[in-house]
């Protein structure tokens, strides 16, 4: 048991598939998710806020044991947001910009994850995986069409054209469920994935590192820090965050030769916790020792992510390194990629062809993820003398040299995917400036709006939207806002909204007030550019004139209608 966090126990309830003593009827359920981690809470609770009816399944009866996943980035932090769960979870948490490396003695380079200012959400905050999820279950259970079963184990699957079917095992026995749509959270082992007989490829890594939870009131700031090679721990590396409740996370790395039983001992962990905190002689803080865990990782993925009525997010479909904070960050946003478009699919609006595209936009995420972590972790563990000495060489110019300093990388951090390849996007007809490119992630800036917002990202999400930029909003022509009216009406509904720097829209259009010209600023406005939003934030398509036939076709491409 942890000294700072008081575990749930969820109850387990008889499944309503299994009679008094014996299995009763088949259940029938749109969809099921197996899995109730970060990632399968996350599109449990963004499908049924929409009005989707979900059953989530678990094999367990709690939150995640130890503190594992930490970081959680502003991306990720921004989907939250768009679920209604955020913001216990920053206040809560330990928010950062900051991050510094160090070689041997001295710092050598440092970032900055979120430099311009006027964003809602900080790059990172830090927070134990236990609270993130406990607050996840807290949301999913205001949502009355969201159904939890915990204690409630899948042990066989299979599937035909048009559904899955699911063997459930229980403290009463087994039934059986079927659905239209299975989501597969269930881990990097993924006992699903194995059941089906689906591959996954990669590589794991030849090291061992050491991840020990300590309380302690230290004076350590809120950043990331990073040393290679410490005078605490010689010819290896060291990561320290700061979490809530004084909670800090200290990785050390072991090396492939050692025992991990007996690194996990606390009469091995303690010397090494108390010759890093030591300092010109004193032994530093006091500390209890609260969670210690070995663990070797791997990067890999499946081929593709959708496999008829299975599709696979997370762990489960990818594997990356710890460094750089792109697991569950990555699996979140691979929800946020999928759920919009299975709504669209099972609303008979999109062709199923739509959930293919998830599979290719979430795969080339996943390849940049496997891509930086293999990088970062070539760096921080090289495989030969010759490596090392480049990587020493790199770290010992790194403080005076620029140059030097782009070569250091102790972890890339986790950003959101640009999908600037993506079928789904309608390439510019016109000039602009900056990265809000077809296919990028929605930059944040502060607005006002009459209904309260304060946030451009607050304002979107969940559907299409179309941006439409004017300086004053008053001045909107009639047969423009009428235009921009009718596009509610379509199939796939889009919903405009007036970016300005000043008045009000006609009736029937919501109006953001630019004050600080921050969103003019980002997204190179100029007086009616249009930009066609997606329901996970990223942008498709944009404009330097409306023309709403241009829209509707965008929007139908952007679902495959095209």
């Amino acid at each position: 048991m942890l000294s700072t966090f008081k575990y749930p126990k969820f109850e387990y309830v008889r499944p309503p598939e299994i009679a008094e003593g014996r299995e009763g009827r088949e259940g029938h359920y749109p969809v099921v998710i197996v899995g109730a981690g970060p990632v399968g809470l996350t599109a449990a609770i963004d499908l049924a806020q929409q009005g989707q009816r979900v059953l989530l399944l678990d094999n367990d009866d709690t939150v995640s044991i130890g503190s594992r996943g930490v970081c959680y980035a502003k991306r990720t932090l921004e989907v939250l947001d768009r679920l209604g769960c955020a913001e216990e979870m920053v206040q809560r948490g330990v928010s950062w910009n900051v991050g510094r490396t160090f070689f041997r003695e001295e710092e050598v380079f440092n970032f900055n994850l979120c430099p311009e200012p006027d964003h809602h959400r900080p790059g990172m905050i830090n927070l134990q995986q236990y609270y993130l999820e406990d607050d996840l279950i807290k949301r999913a259970r205001q949502l009355p069409n969201l159904e939890m079963r915990f204690r409630n184990t899948v042990i066989g699957v299979t599937q035909v054209e048009d559904r899955a079917t699911l063997r459930v095992e229980t403290a009463d026995g087994a039934y059986t469920v079927n659905t239209d749509w299975l989501i597969v959270a269930d881990g990097a082992r993924s006992p699903i994935r194995t059941m089906l007989g689906l591959d996954i490829d990669g590589k794991i890594f030849m090291d061992r590192f050491l991840i020990a939870d300590v309380v302690m009131k230290a004076d350590f700031p809120t950043e990331r820090w990073f040393w290679f090679d410490p005078p605490f721990h010689r010819n290896q590396s060291v990561l320290l965050h700061r979490q809530a409740d004084n909670v800090f996370r200290i990785d050390f790395q072991l090396g492939w030769n050692v025992d991990p039983e007996e690194e996990k001992k606390p009469e091995n962990v303690i010397p090494r916790i108390k010759a890093m905190l030591a300092n010109d002689g004193n032994e530093g803080p006091e500390f209890e020792l609260e969670w210690v865990s070995v663990y070797t990782f791997q990067c890999r993925r499946m081929n593709r992510f959708n496999h008829g009525r299975v599709l696979f997010v997370g762990d489960a479909a990818h594997q990356v390194s710890p460094f750089g904070a792109r697991g569950a960050n990555s699996g979140i946003q691979d929800t946020d990629n999928l759920v919009w478009k299975l709504k669209l699919v099972m609303d008979g609006k999109a062709p199923a062809t739509l959930l293919d595209t998830y599979s290719d936009e979430r795969c080339h995420a996943a390849d940049e993820n496997i891509m930086n972590s293999t990088r970062s972790t070539d760096f921080i563990t090289p495989k030969s003398a010759v490596s090392k000495t480049f990587r020493n060489a790199v770290l010992g110019l790194a403080e005076n040299h620029a140059f030097a300093r782009a070569l250091v990388n102790s972890g890339r951090l986790s950003v959101p995917s640009f999908l600037a390849d993506s079928s789904l996007n309608t390439a510019d007809s016109d000039v602009f400036a900056g990265s809000m490119i077809p296919g990028a992630p929605m930059d944040d800036a502060p607005v006002q709006a009459a209904d309260g917002t304060q946030w451009l990202l607050g304002a979107v999400g969940n559907r299409f939207q179309l941006l439409h930029y004017v300086p004053d909003a008053s001045s909107l022509d009639a047969v423009t806002a009428q235009a921009l009216r009718s596009l509610i009406d379509a199939t796939i509904p889009v919903e405009a909204i007036i970016v300005t720097e000043r008045g009000a829209a006609p009736a029937g259009l919501k109006t953001l007030i630019d004050a600080k010209g921050r969103v003019r600023e980002r997204y190179d406005l100029r007086e009616d550019t249009s930009y066609l939003v997606r329901p996970d934030q990223h942008v498709a398509a944009r404009w330097r004139a409306l023309d709403v036939a241009q829209v509707r076709a965008a929007v139908a491409r952007a679902t495959c209608n095209a």
